[in-house]
């Protein structure tokens, strides 16, 4: 089978380099009992990749199970893998099989890996390198023949420095490993992935299929895309039911595209584009995100400062002591930096003082500049705007879900 052979099978769209030969790496290493670790981004498509493993070796014809480690309980976790046995806690009352047990001889792909318990780590690490496996409540050692295909949108380096992933699961489960890119790395793929998912919502809703103008279709190229082709996909489906008109303008997709000029930003996205981590990834476009929202906050304050001044008559000898300190210390300091009013960018002047040495030394006020206690600032202002409702939290700071999840614990905030 080519390459556009299992592009057609699996229905993948696209002919992006990093895309063509991370197929081209599944196909080679079919054929072997390698294991193989799929790295990228929440939403990239990483569930396809070991169905083309799979089919393409010889244990198709075997048993083929997807688990989603992140969402089993960590109580529960190693009776779903390795099974266990009648009474051996509170609820078993009969024993069970594995997925090891009933995968055997076939594959199992472990999706978020990275979620996985340290305790079943090591289960999962004696699996890999012996094909030996003990049973909840049991004491009596099996053997299993499963081919291992995992997954993960973790930085592994992180994990590990952290205490949260063992180094030596992480060299075993990395035999081979296949990166997938994000989808802002694909722009060329980007409106061939609309275009498919317009026609298909087309079908199945029974209606003409959406197209967008020159401009809407710029934008949609150039959108920075935090949830990839999932979100892609949704947002098609959204306009696709929701528009009554057919032929969508630029104005109409701003409205589906969550924080468009936040996330289009040159800077934050030459600052990104390095990284294929994807926990990673998504924290730093948190942390840029508070950094451009500190710096819109500081134009508002030399704004109400200028307005200040105007009604003054021009000069701070009007004012009252702290004003004038306050003033001060904002504009000799910085006597360059222009203030952006509204969306005009009209740049003001910087104030002129008369005597700044006749004023008292400025007020230095201490701010926090952590960037974990922004981070977790802007947490709990998106938790508090949507009232808890981490969905909708997650969309509004460009974060996974997941990730949400995981930090809220991290840093143990109260919702």
């Amino acid at each position: 089978m080519n390459l556009q052979d299992t592009k057609q099978r699996f229905g993948i769209i696209g002919n992006n380099p990093q895309l063509e030969r991370a197929i081209d790496i599944a196909r080679q290493v079919a054929p072997t009992d390698l294991t193989v670790l799929i790295n990228g981004e929440s939403g990239t498509g990483k569930e396809v990749f070991p169905q083309i493993i799979h089919q393409n070796s010889a244990r198709k014809h075997g048993q083929y199970i997807a688990v989603n480690c992140g969402a089993i309980p960590e109580g529960t976790i190693d009776s779903e893998l390795f099974g266990h046995e009648k009474g051996s806690f509170t609820g078993a009352h009969e024993a069970r099989k594995g997925y090891f047990e009933v995968a055997d001889g076939g594959t199992i792909f472990l999706d978020e890996v990275g979620e996985l318990p340290l305790t079943t780590q090591a289960r999962l690490l004696r699996v890999l390198e012996t094909g030996e496996y003990i049973r909840v409540g049991s004491s009596k050692v099996q053997k299993t023949n499963v081919r291992v295909v995992a997954a993960t949108n973790i930085n592994f380096t992180v994990a590990i420095e952290k205490g949260k992933f063992r180094e030596d699961l992480y060299y075993r489960l990395n035999t081979v490993p296949i990166i997938l890119p994000p989808l802002r790395e694909r722009k060329d793929d980007i409106y061939l992935l609309f275009r498919k998912f317009a026609s298909d919502f087309a079908a199945k809703y029974r209606m003409p299929a959406v197209k967008l103008s020159p401009d809407a279709e710029r934008a949609l190229v150039n959108y920075y895309w935090p949830g990839n082709i999932r979100q892609l996909k949704n947002i098609t489906e959204q306009i696709s039911i929701i528009e009554k008109e057919r032929d969508i303008s630029l104005d109409t997709l701003l409205q589906y595209l969550p924080n468009f000029q936040t996330n289009t930003l040159p800077v934050l996205t030459h600052a990104v584009s390095g990284n294929s981590g994807g926990a990673e990834m998504s924290e730093r476009d948190l942390l840029y995100k508070v950094l451009f929202d500190m710096k819109k906050d500081l134009n508002d304050l030399k704004k109400v400062v200028h307005d200040i001044v105007q009604v003054s008559g021009g000069t701070i000898g009007n004012l009252s002591s702290d004003d004038s300190q306050v003033i001060d210390r904002l504009y000799n300091q910085d006597s360059n930096f222009p203030i952006v009013s509204g969306n005009d960018h009209k740049v003001h002047s910087p104030i002129i003082v008369k005597d700044p040495g006749a004023y008292a030394q400025p007020i230095v006020v201490e701010e926090s500049l952590s960037l974990q206690d922004k981070e977790i600032d802007m947490i709990k202002k998106a938790l508090k705007k949507h009232k808890g409702k981490r969905k909708y939290a997650s969309q509004e700071l460009g974060i996974s879900e997941r990730t949400l999840y995981r930090k809220i614990n991290e840093y143990k905030i109260e919702e």
